[in-house]
């Protein structure tokens, strides 16, 4: 979580003196089912939409390794300020449970904070609440208030974005290695990607970091319906993050992210979609976007069992 720091010109021996340390609790209930809230709060794709505390902020990630004994590290960024760095470290990952990490805030090499944060997260298929503690060490002055702020203001965005996120996941009787070479292989994405009876015509794809995927999907009846994939991040057999456009270089519709996470001999394969507005959200879901896009991992599980 990115906080919303005041500045100084270092550790102030004074500051540790004083001994400024504060327990912050915070509560948020959201209006998405469990499973959506905790890949919400913790998929590196998501998070990096609803970090920023304000419009008037931006957060840079510069690295995102969700996992135990792995770090996000990040840069907060506001006009006419010094950025702030924040490394965030997990230490627990429980799903649909519990996350533990610690944080550390600095500002141009100087340590402004130290945190414990522990979130619990409960809820059913309709709904999911998240309970957030903070157990705070402020090093360079006392930073409650703009943790209280910070927080705040991300749980709400969090809150906002698990309202138009959309999140499918299916179990692939296949080793992680397959999966994700069935996925990412330019030769084989065309062959199964899209719900039953559509196909893909490939205009362009380069499935790397930086690179898109631009495509026709072809209904059942004919109808065309063109696609751009831009992909902002690929991290072999981990997960991938890109950008739905309607058509090559057309308006975004959404931001999404798929994950593979070995399950013994299988794969859990987890396609999570942040879509614009809520209503888009909305539109997506009345016309059957969820099973439409479960029969596209079904036909994923399909193509893999057929070789």
């Amino acid at each position: 979580m990115t906080s919303k720091p005041h500045s100084d010109d270092g550790l102030s021996a004074q500051g540790f003196a004083r001994g400024r340390f504060a327990t912050l609790t915070f509560e948020r209930e959201v209006s998405a089912p469990l499973a959506t809230l905790w890949q919400v709060w913790t998929a590196p794709a998501a998070r990096a939409i609803w970090a920023a505390p304000s419009p008037a902020v931006t957060v840079e990630f510069l690295e995102a390794d969700t996992r135990v004994g792995g770090r996000e590290v990040s840069l907060c960024k506001a006009p006419g300020q010094k950025d702030i760095r924040c490394e965030c470290g997990w230490l627990e990952l429980q799903p649909l449970l519990r996350s533990v990490n610690y944080e550390v805030v600095s500002a141009e090499g100087a340590v402004q904070s130290a945190a414990l944060v522990t979130a619990d997260v409960s809820g059913t298929a309709e709904r999911g609440r998240l309970a957030v503690t903070v157990q705070l060490s402020s090093l360079a002055e006392d930073m409650e208030a703009g943790y209280r702020q910070g927080f705040d203001a991300g749980l709400d965005n969090l809150a906002a974005v698990a309202r138009r996120t959309m999140v499918l996941q299916r179990v692939i009787g296949a080793p992680r290695s397959v999966v994700w070479n069935t996925w990412l292989n330019p030769e084989t994405l065309p062959r199964w990607w899209g719900p039953d009876g559509f196909s893909c015509r490939t205009k362009r794809i380069d499935l790397r970091s930086g690179g898109e995927w631009v495509f026709d999907m072809i209904g059942p009846d004919g109808t065309v319906f063109p696609n751009h994939h831009r992909y902002a991040e690929v991290r072999p057999e981990e997960r991938i993050a890109y950008t739905l456009h309607w058509g090559e270089n057309g308006p975004k519709h959404a931001d999404a992210w798929a994950s593979f996470e070995a399950e013994g001999g299988a794969t859990r394969v987890t396609l999570g979609m942040v879509f614009s507005t809520e209503a888009e959200f909305q539109t997506a879901k009345g016309f059957g976007a969820i099973e439409l896009g479960l029969q596209t991992l079904g036909k994923l599980d399909a193509f893999i069992k057929s070789r």
